[in-house]
């Protein structure tokens, strides 16, 4: 009688340090490649541009730093980075971390300081959105503070998957198609936010902070807010991955192919001059409503349920 054992579960031994300083530096270089295509794709910086960096001490933001220092030193243009972070006195907040980093390393910075925490959490009732309007004091902060330095960009760490979850996010709870751009200019015309992240994936950012070892803050302020909208959204996102490896980016090109004929909006396309014959002036909307023969069907039919 043969007796089969079971098989002996695999030992999983820790990588050489040779192999992740390797993959380390095959994924610096697709970053590299992909911010610099994304640089030039929306003419993100020109020479001369004196860019403020946003760190927040998340992933995204140390990703942008990093590389865009590295493009830096190779770049067609000259152009400066400062980094700027906005303490906004959340609780326990480890006010050291990013000083100490951003000396290590040896880049120019400045640390913001606005309570906005406090004006967040006595004017949002307790359990709803504080995002929205954290967002609007922190811009406020640091778009006042671009204009007093004389910055000419100001960088934020959106990447790939961020952009494609706006989009989704007008699209489902605003019934609009818009999103957020690669590039953009401030309502009042002051400022110009790039975002050079724009064809980096989520993933390869959680890779690289891994690797760099970046010191991350976390977000106590907003991340234990599960029910935000865009963490549906995120959800949704990551499920359609995993069913389907490659939807998210063929969405992301998507978005930079857009054939306004191909959609429903009178204020992109002519639908109106689309193969109109003759010269004849175009009949307004109101005629062909006929809004006076509607009230009158419905006067009649509410008469009949009445009877």
């Amino acid at each position: 009688m043969s007796i089969v054992l079971p098989l002996a579960e695999p030992v999983r031994r820790p990588r050489p340090d040779t192999a992740r300083v390797a993959d380390g530096e095959r994924l610096a270089t697709r970053l590299r490649h992909q911010v610099g295509r994304a640089i030039a794709d929306f003419g993100m910086i020109e020479e001369g541009d004196k860019v403020m960096v946003c760190l927040s001490g998340g992933k995204d933001s140390y990703t942008l730093l990093d590389i865009l220092l590295q493009l830096q030193k190779k770049a067609p243009v000259k152009f400066e980075l400062v980094a700027v972070n906005l303490d906004q006195k959340q609780p326990d907040f480890p006010e050291h971390v990013l000083p100490a980093y951003l000396e290590s390393i040896g880049v120019a910075y400045k640390i913001l300081e606005q309570d906005t925490y406090s004006v967040v959490t006595r004017v949002v009732p307790e359990g709803k959105t504080m995002c929205s309007l954290c967002s609007r004091l922190r811009r406020g902060a640091l778009y006042t503070y671009a204009a007093e330095q004389g910055f000419t960009k100001i960088a934020l760490g959106h990447h790939r998957d961020d952009l494609v979850a706006t989009f989704f996010l007008n699209l489902f709870f605003h019934a609009k198609l818009s999103g957020m751009p690669p590039k953009l200019l401030s309502d009042d015309g002051k400022h110009v936010v790039i975002r050079p992240l724009a064809y980096v994936r989520e993933d390869d950012i959680v890779d690289y902070a891994a690797v760099k070892d970046f010191p991350i803050i976390p977000c106590n302020l907003c991340g234990s807010q599960e029910n935000l909208q865009r963490k549906q959204v995120k959800r949704m996102m990551d499920a359609w991955e995993r069913e389907t490896p490659g939807r998210i980016e063929t969405i992301s090109r998507a978005l930079g192919d857009i054939r306004p004929s191909q959609l429903s909006d009178a204020k992109l396309f002519d639908f109106l001059g689309l193969g109109k014959a003759g010269a004849a002036p175009v009949v307004d909307a109101p005629v062909w409503l006929d809004e006076a023969s509607v009230e009158t069907d419905d006067t009649q039919v509410n008469d009949a349920q009445v009877g």
